[in-house]
């Protein structure tokens, strides 16, 4: 159900998140944290996954070296992470439940879709890759697309943009209180999938928080 009662306009196009939302990278992401950090003999906790988590990649590694007290640069850290996780990219990503079926709800409808990410433009395609999703989107925008990235509204009113809506008649699937944030600001219509547990409050605007993409919630709003 709905957090508030606020009208809900029609939805004429939908804009995904990537890391977590549609894919398990989330997880890959704790993989590579603890490698990384444990390389420097550090922890990688719950809750510096949750301060990083959504940031794009300069931002979430400040918070990393300023939490963990580390001297590598962020340039540093960025080409280790890349490294550590093109091992296990292949191997180890999963698209999320209820996101196939979505797809092809989707364009079944001709509904408009298209990716704002806090990733990096190679990484995104390299997920994208895995599972030959690329061209089923009319536009992957990625932390290179926008000055600042999330949790500013600047990537989802680009995106609302490229589809020539207005923001309110997009709906924004997103799992993380930072990227939910950056929908919210935005104006548009936006669903919270949260990939980790989160308190609830904490996803302030958001029209409903669903456990999946296979949440009934999304297509009625779509249908």
């Amino acid at each position: 159900m709905p957090e508030h009662s606020k009208p809900v306009p029609d939805i004429k196009a939908v804009c995904f998140d990537m890391d977590g939302l549609m894919f398990n990278t989330e997880d890959l992401y704790d993989i590579v944290g603890k490698q990384l950090l444990g390389r420097r003999g550090k922890t990688y906790t719950q809750e510096l996954k949750l301060a990083m988590m959504g940031l794009p990649g300069p931002q979430a590694f400040s918070v990393m070296k300023q939490r963990c007290d580390l001297t590598d640069s962020i340039a540093a850290l960025q080409r280790e992470t890349h490294e550590i996780f093109g091992g296990l990219l292949e191997d180890q990503i999963e698209m999320m439940p209820g996101l196939a079926d979505l797809l092809g709800f989707l364009e079944k409808n001709s509904i408009p879709k298209g990716i704002a990410t806090s990733s990096h433009k190679e990484f995104a395609a390299r997920a994208l890759n895995v599972f030959d999703l690329a061209t089923r989107f009319q536009f992957v925008l990625t932390a290179e697309s926008v000055e600042n990235g999330k949790p500013n509204p600047d990537v989802y009113l680009m995106a609302a943009g490229k589809f020539q809506v207005d923001p309110q008649e997009m709906l924004v699937l997103e799992d993380s209180v930072i990227g939910t944030r950056a929908a919210v600001s935005a104006g548009a219509t936006t669903i919270t999938v949260p990939s980790r547990p989160v308190e609830r409050s904490q996803f302030v605007g958001a029209f409903t928080i669903c456990e999946s993409l296979a949440c009934q919630t999304i297509f009625d709003l779509l249908s």
